[in-house]
């Protein structure tokens, strides 16, 4: 059997990025039609039920002869999901966009980043500015966090306006050659696009909640009887899938992506410095001491760091590793020391 090269690490794991991010649209869908189906099976009114059959013919009319007694309560549904669907993710898309103008700032806001000129520190600006040239990138804006610990991460919504951070703690401690891994690593997370489904993920987390809360404020101003029966209840369980969504299904989606492009930015940033062993030994000492304590309140920038930033010592060990936006620090090591 061949060896897996530095390229079958890259390839496999933008495919499994691009499966995984595939699942949020569809699990929501899937979730809030569920939550349709509910609600028509709760109702049990014919007259609701056909006014859902109304709702999907208006969009899809060649549907109509499909339509039986049999199946009218799944047309149902799916008329009221199409109706319900459409304004969510035009929300959502719109909720992105902002987040892509302003995801940056808030992420450097959070992690009290300063900006770091060249006559700051030479040494950095260069070798932040090497790792740029070989990666075939332009010069990222450079900021230092005033933190003892040893962590980074990248932002940004383009190659042309990306940022890499870091801590005092991570220039200080580690060797030259190992901070250079360190730094391919985000300049990897740049080149891969990384840091534009970081800002979306980490800034648009709490959308699903916030239209939830706005569906049921909306419901409360409805009088009727036919919608306090029919509509309120189908309102009622959109909001429950929608909270699902958010506080299950998407954390848990996040994770998986983070976990991915981890694996992603350590084999790229391998390719970049042609030292992964450097990487390993940094990884090795970044693991000791990770936490940034003005990020323990942002537990969602997690994902953008090099190792996760927050305090976790009150968890449970298992139950850390499944929350963990990080794959295990042993098995990063071993990947990247099977590379070279």
């Amino acid at each position: 059997m061949a060896a897996i090269t530095v390229y079958d690490h890259i390839r496999q794991n933008n495919i499994k990025t691009f499966l995984l991010a595939l699942l949020f649209p569809v699990v929501l869908t899937i979730l809030i039609g569920v939550a349709c189906l509910l609600a028509i099976a709760v109702v049990q009114d014919k007259e609701f039920t056909l006014n859902g059959v109304y709702l999907l013919l208006r969009w899809f009319p060649s549907l109509e002869e499909y339509v039986t007694s049999d199946n009218i309560s799944f047309f149902g549904a799916m008329g009221y999901l199409t109706y319900a669907v459409i304004p969510i993710f035009v929300v959502s898309g719109f909720w992105m966009i902002i987040s892509l103008m302003t995801g940056d700032k808030m992420m450097l806001g959070f992690a009290g980043a300063q900006p770091l000129e060249k006559q700051d520190n030479p040494q950095i600006y260069r070798l932040v500015e090497n790792v740029a040239i070989a990666a075939g990138l332009p010069m990222p804006k450079v900021y230092v966090i005033e933190d003892s610990s040893l962590n980074a991460f990248a932002t940004g919504y383009s190659p042309k306006s990306a940022s890499i951070a870091l801590t005092t703690g991570i220039i200080k401690k580690l060797e030259p050659l190992e901070l250079e891994g360190v730094i391919a690593h985000e300049m990897a997370h740049i080149g891969n696009r990384d840091i534009r489904l970081n800002m979306l993920i980490i800034t648009g987390l709490g959308i699903f909640a916030f239209i939830a809360d706005f569906i049921r404020l909306n419901s409360m101003f409805s009088s009727s009887k036919n919608e306090k029966n029919g509509l309120h209840i189908l309102m009622f369980f959109i909001i429950i899938a929608l909270l699902i969504f958010n506080f299950i299904f998407a954390p848990l989606i996040h994770m998986a992506i983070s976990r991915t492009r981890e694996y992603a930015a350590d084999a790229t940033g391998a390719l970049i410095t042609r030292n992964p062993k450097a990487l390993a030994r940094a990884l090795e000492k970044i693991q000791t001491d990770a936490r940034v304590e003005v990020l323990d309140k942002q537990p969602t920038m997690a994902t953008a760091c090099i190792a996760d930033p927050t305090d976790r010592e009150y968890k449970v060990a298992a139950m850390s590793d499944l929350s963990s936006t990080h794959p295990p620090v042993e098995e990063r090591i071993k990947r990247l020391l099977a590379m070279g």
